[in-house]
């Protein structure tokens, strides 16, 4: 590891949901956290004050992970207050159900730049600047395989996160750098749960072998292992963290 012993992430989307339990869960792991938002400035840095009052270290840095320079400003916010990065998980997404015929251009547009064109600039960044020994962990989904109804869109974009992963993992394993995705199922977040019925989400969950909904916490788990050192055999993987829901 050199002189730096600390290992650094960056978490895109860490203000809330599944991005917040995996920013705190690394901290926790002992690694110095860059939580990113794009507007949830106070809940970033609420997430912030508590990893410090656990005895951890981060820091929060605003960037549209959607925009050209985001994840230049991140590695270059890490490398200030840290030194230089060792993790990306890229998890900040956007999603507009609708049936294809029904898409328009703008929403089709704003989910291929958050989520695949986002996804794309941070793999870039992060090969050219993660140290030796790093993990590259992008956020896919479950809809990637069931293909429901209405996900058209961000299914095709979280395809193209799962093929980008697939060649990254052979490009940079000389560096021994892992690339791998983690693709949730249903997971009881914010984003998820609005606009949906009980009685919908109680059909969502018959389908699920387990018996219930995801919980954040339940992802941060899988990232927490891909990202430690335990998980340094597994590259080029996605790991479909759905209950059973296949």
């Amino acid at each position: 590891m050199g002189i730096q012993e600390q290992r650094v992430a960056i978490v895109t989307g860490a203000s809330k949901g599944i991005g917040r339990a995996i920013a705190q869960r690394l901290a926790t792991d002992g690694i110095a956290v860059v939580v990113n938002y794009a507007s949830s400035a106070k809940a970033a840095e609420e997430l912030v004050a508590k990893i410090a009052d656990d005895g951890g270290k981060a820091i929060a840095v605003q960037a549209d992970v959607g925009a050209k320079d985001a994840y230049r400003i991140l590695f270059d916010a890490a490398e200030k207050s840290f030194g230089a990065s060792d993790i990306l998980v890229n998890n900040a997404a956007t999603m507009s159900l609708s049936p294809i015929a029904d898409v328009d251009d703008e929403s089709f547009e704003r989910q291929i730049a958050l989520n695949l064109t986002g996804t794309f600039r941070g793999m870039r960044e992060a090969a050219r600047r993660l140290r030796d020994g790093g993990r590259i962990i992008n956020l896919s989904s479950s809809v990637v395989g069931v293909y429901g109804q209405r996900y058209g869109a961000y299914a095709a974009t979280k395809a193209g996160v799962e093929a980008l992963t697939h060649v990254a993992s052979k490009e940079l394993g000389s560096r021994h750098i892992t690339v791998n995705a983690v693709a949730p199922g249903p997971v009881e977040t914010e984003l998820f749960m609005d606009g949906k019925s009980e009685a919908l989400v109680n059909t969502i969950i018959g389908n699920i072998p387990l018996g219930r909904l995801g919980q954040p916490d339940d992802i941060a788990a899988v990232v927490s292992f891909l990202a430690s050192r335990e998980g340094g055999w597994v590259n080029g993987q996605v790991l479909r963290a759905n209950g059973g829901m296949i």
